[in-house]
């Protein structure tokens, strides 16, 4: 089934800056990160604001989608658990089209990550709110996640650190940036990632 999505994504890990993921050595095969999280294990909450988006003639403009990532070592090594919460003002049609991109089943960038998900969470609709501002970004799942990155401030004092060409699954250029207010409370999961690694970027995905 064709489909794109282009938008902003917003990220923010439990991670000290800067996270070796991104920088760190890969799989020579997968790509995959093969660094250690600053923490041991990953945990992240990260969002999708489709600006535009398609899928097989349903159009997906404006929609949410926010997800949460346990893993519990080196990336590459697998075992991941996701929970994936849908914007609830989409209709069926467009929810339908979320669930099967966000869960892999669509190929693009979210099946190469399907390959490697031991544990899918049943996604969630949900009130899902996304606000922009200069080097701010909020974004939260109503009773579920709430947070605020704040872009890091480059040495022109007017404009974020900006990483090119990066190993990344959501987008290869994206402003480094910190969390500034970050809880999440779901799956028997309570996590704060308040001061840690947060990154925001342009994302353009299709299949």
């Amino acid at each position: 089934m064709a489909w794109d999505l282009r938008g902003e994504y917003i990220e923010n890990c439990n991670c000290d800056l800067f996270c070796p993921c991104l920088l760190g050595p890969r799989d020579a095969e997968s790509k995959r990160a093969l660094a250690r999280p600053t923490q041991g294990h990953c945990d992240i909450m990260l969002l999708f604001h489709i600006e535009q988006g398609r899928h097989e003639g349903v159009s997906l403009d404006g929609l949410n989608v926010a997800l949460a990532y346990f893993i519990p070592g080196i990336m590459a090594h697998g075992n991941w658990s996701i929970a994936t919460y849908l914007d609830a003002r989409a209709a069926a049609p467009q929810r339908e089209a979320l669930r099967r991109i966000f869960r892999g089943e669509a190929g693009g960038p979210m099946g190469r990550v399907a390959a490697i998900v031991s544990t899918w969470y049943e996604p969630r609709a949900a009130e899902i709110t996304y606000r922009r501002e200069g080097f701010r970004r909020r974004f939260a799942v109503h009773q579920v996640m709430e947070i605020e990155v704040e872009g890091i401030i480059g040495k022109d004092g007017k404009t974020e650190v900006w990483v090119q060409n990066v190993h990344h699954g959501a987008c290869h250029t994206m402003a480094s940036a910190i969390g500034r207010r970050s809880w999440y409370r779901d799956h028997g999961f309570a996590w704060d990632h308040s001061g840690k690694n947060a990154h925001y970027g342009p994302f353009d995905w299709n299949g």
